[in-house]
């Protein structure tokens, strides 16, 4: 029995999608240590110092 490629690709998609849903989700439920990190815009620097500035 012969599978099309076309579905195989789209079941490694489907997986991979509803792999990191299940991370999130569980991620978002432990509390994790996103909560102990500023967003991911948000960067190294001290709050004081603000954004480094262009060169």
């Amino acid at each position: 029995m012969s599978t099309d490629p076309i579905i195989w690709v789209a079941f490694v998609i489907a997986l991979g999608t509803l792999a990191v849903w299940i991370v999130q989700f569980v991620r978002r439920r432990r509390g994790g240590s996103a909560h102990d990190r500023g967003a991911w815009w948000e960067g190294p620097w001290d709050e004081d110092d603000g954004p480094p500035r262009g060169r």
